[in-house]
């Protein structure tokens, strides 16, 4: 039989296997093992609903600068079997989820909030019971999950979700942005960092092409409290219907009933371009919150723009040694060359220790120019990682006064400062605008972006140097027209505390400056912003005794919370520490939100399924607009059938690989040289040698040596195993491994592979995963960077 004959049996055998005798949980449970979405199987069972979500509906209300957002899910079981449904859905990355309530027939159940294992108990004890319930919890910042537990024949169960979130304006538009889908994600489950709730990503999907088999309403309120103009909706039809300059009511189109494909995105200017500043209060039962946000103008006049100082830090150590090294010496050629006459300017070297160019800034003459160009040619690339003192010592430099202070940061990020760098930075942000250029091609993105959001800057990440001329120029086109500079902010007598941020940042033109908080007592006294346009001074005063605190403003306690939930995770994704997960554990309980340690969970007293169990099905989503089925994997097997292959198609294509692979290997016997001879030769001849070791600090690199060459015979047995199957590996391979205090590995990934040879990639990693490193001698965290060389 030839092979391609073998295949299409092979093929037709496994679909019918699958098609016949494989249930839907079976199918389901293959899908989970391997984290993978799949496609929807349309099975003939009359008696099971497997599309229980019929509608979603987001009714949007916008006072001044807070979306209030009502979402409500419609389920009905329209077959003849109990249901569980499970559908997993977006949400914007700012959102405060603080509410929820279930409706089953006449009855209204409110959720409540709970510890997440709490929640999980409550909702499984629930549904074994035979009681209807629901359950919210975050996988992500922006990916949620419902479960609806004992939907019964011709039930209808509404579940209502609530979130709020601040909508900051760029360059004067606003922006209104509802995500309708999660696409399609993989998750290896055999990787060491994979968690064990990444379960969601085996969901179901409907083939490219295919419309929701739900369907999707939108309704929006503007209440701008200023004239509202150009209102666009650039993802849907909409009708806008205007009551009042200042407020103005969107719908969806009737045609768009299916378009929860994609994200709807609606954006609006106001009128006036001026400097403004707003005030918003709020008084609670326990605390009072408040938001004060102030908003440049949409043009920038040239007598408005201060002269500017930029200070670059850059990374040489030994991590950024080669590749990331020459992406950053284009980087900063490109950024120094192209300084106006009037901007200063200085460069802060570091790696085990600092080298700065002047201990002044310098005037950006071609001369100074030239010789910060060629200061940074010459660098190779070697030594330890200490970021935090050269963050230092720029801060503290003397400042040009009148100027506008940027600092520059470019690093790979493999360094050892987290928490004390965003410290750092937070309790220094009036000082200068801090902006992150991610540099290689595996950057530690959770510390730059981490380190740009609590500077209040932007960050950028270059992969490889052909980036770097493009990105350059958008950074430029972010700062080169600072409005306010030199911000200081004098709450006078109103009685604030916990006000984030810490210090302010100078105001961009196309970005505002927000601060908020709490505040005691009674609203009074006067708030005054100082700063400089230019080279004039600005001041603005609020009259505090003249806001009157507003119920509408009850958002800003969940805006408030929300973000310090946001800069306490990113604390965490660096430095996970039990202190930290309880704080966010007591701010969602505390405010009543959800979070990635506490969900929302709805019970009915009533038991409504008194025999049986329900059958979970989950809810299967549309491929986003535009992704092809390639995203789930591969092009649709039976177009224009009644049976779909998900779980079959994986394992066809597994089965149709080995055969070919068998077919590989038996061309590989009827050579006339015998390789399995000859490979055996080779591998006798070939051996790991340990190269180059790098370490940030905290631990010595002859200590790090000398574990590693006690572990050789380990990684060679890896070298040993990818030889069989490919005979003729050669090259360096480079890892990159982060290790706690205690010398525990905490994170191992691949910089760099001149072999590509996945089975000694996935061996090595393992073997490093498993090691146990000294002690540090200082700070929390190490990396090590560790050449090894395939001979």
């Amino acid at each position: 039989m030839t092979q391609e004959k073998k295949i299409c049996v092979i093929v037709i055998l496994a679909v019918m296997v699958m098609v016949g005798n494989t249930s839907y949980a079976q199918q389901e449970s293959d899908a989970n093992r391997t984290l993978s979405p799949y496609f929807l199987v349309r099975s003939d069972d009359p008696d099971l609903d497997r599309l229980p979500l019929k509608s979603t509906h987001a009714d949007v209300k916008i006072s001044g600068v807070i979306a209030d957002v009502k979402v409500t899910q419609v389920y009905k079981n329209e077959g003849k079997k109990p249901l569980e449904a499970v559908y997993v859905f977006p949400a914007s990355t700012r959102a405060a989820v603080y509410g929820m309530k279930m409706t089953v027939g006449e009855r209204t159940i409110t959720a409540k909030i709970r510890e997440r294992e709490q929640a999980r108990r409550e909702y499984n004890q629930a549904k074994q019971d035979g009681k209807s319930a629901s359950l919210l919890e975050q996988h992500r910042p922006n990916v949620f999950q419902m479960n609806v537990a004992n939907i019964l024949p011709s039930d209808v169960i509404t579940v209502e979700l609530k979130y709020t979130e601040l909508l900051v304006p760029t360059d004067t538009v606003y922006e209104f942005v509802y995500p309708t889908v999660v696409g399609p994600r993989y998750v290896d489950p055999a990787s060491h960092e994979t968690d064990p709730d990444e379960t969601w990503t085996a969901n179901p999907y409907l083939h490219q092409g295919e419309p929701p088999m739900y369907t999707f309403n939108m309704t929006v309120d503007i209440a701008a409290g200023l004239p509202i103009k150009d209102i666009t909706c650039s993802s849907h039809q909409t009708r806008v219907d205007y009551e009042g300059p200042a407020f103005a009511r969107v719908h969806l189109n009737p045609s768009e009933k299916h378009g929860g494909n994609r994200d709807f995105i609606l954006k609006y200017r106001l009128a006036g371009g001026k400097i403004e500043t707003g005030l918003l209060l709020v008084e609670g039962k326990n605390e009072n919150f408040f938001l004060l946000m102030m908003q440049p103008p949409k043009k920038v006049l040239k007598n408005q723009i201060p002269p500017r100082e930029y200070i670059f830090i850059v990374d040489v150590s030994g991590s950024m040694n080669g590749f990331p090294l020459n992406i950053s010496k284009k980087l900063l050629k490109d950024l120094i060359g192209n300084l106006r006459s009037t901007d200063r300017f200085n460069v802060l070297l570091f790696a085990g220790s600092s080298h700065l160019m002047s201990e002044h800034s310098l005037s950006a003459t071609q001369g100074n120019i030239t010789r910060a160009i060629n200061t940074i040619e010459r660098q190779r690339g070697g030594g330890g990682t200490r970021l935090l003192p050269a963050l230092k010592r720029a801060l503290f430099l003397p400042k040009t006064k009148g100027y506008s202070r940027s600092i520059v940061i470019a690093t790979d990020g493999y360094v050892s400062v987290e928490a004390e760098a965003f410290d750092l930075i937070r309790n220094n942000l009036g000082k200068a605008n801090m902006f992150t250029f991610g540099i290689g091609s595996s950057v530690n993105r959770h510390l730059i972006e981490g380190m740009a959001r609590v500077g209040m800057g932007e960050p950028f990440v270059i992969t490889n140097p052909e980036q770097a001329p493009e990105t350059a120029n958008k950074f430029r086109k972010l700062i080169e027209s600072p409005v306010l500079t030199g911000i200081e902010i004098d709450f006078g007598r109103f009685e604030t505390y916990h006000v984030e941020p810490p210090s302010v940042p100078d105001v961009l033109a196309d970005r505002p400056v927000i601060v908020f908080g709490k505040w005691r007592g009674r609203p009074r006294g006067t708030i005054s912003i100082k700063g400089f346009t230019g080279k004039h001074p600005f001041s603005k005063k609020v009259d505090v005794s003249k806001i009157t605190p507003l119920k509408t403003n009850s958002a800003l306690r969940y805006l408030w919370a929300r973000h310090r939930i946001a800069l306490l995770a990113d604390y965490n994704r660096l430095d996970r520490q039990d202190e930290r997960v309880r704080e966010v554990t007591n701010l969602g309980l505390t405010y009543n939100l959800l979070t990635a340690y506490t969900s929302f969970v709805a019970v009915d007293t009533r038991v409504r399924l008194q025999d049986g169990q329900a059958v979970t099905v989950k809810q299967p989503l549309p491929l986003p607009l535009g992704v092809s089925d390639y995203a789930v994997g591969g092009k649709r097997p039976f177009a224009g059938k009644s049976v779909s292959s998900f779980a079959a198609a994986p394992l066809v294509s597994a089965m149709k690989n080995q055969v070919l692979e068998e077919s590989l290997e038996r061309k590989k016997e009827d050579r006339s040289t015998s390789e399995p001879e000859m490979d055996a030769s080779i591998r006798e001849k070939s051996h790991v040698k340990l190269g180059n070791v790098t370490v940030t600090d905290g631990v010595s690199d002859q200590s790090v040596q000398k574990l590693l060459k006690k572990h050789l015979h380990d990684f060679n047995q890896c070298y040993q195993n990818a030889l069989k199957k490919q005979p003729r590996i050669k090259g360096n391979v480079v890892f990159k491994i982060t290790i706690d205090r205690a010398g525990r590995v905490l994170n191992v990934h691949l910089d760099k592979d001149d072999t590509n040879d996945k089975i000694f990639e996935r061996c090595m990693l393992k073997k490093l995963k498993e090691l146990r490193f000294p002690t540090l001698k200082e700070g929390k965290n190490s990396v090590i960077v560790v050449t090894f060389v395939l001979k």
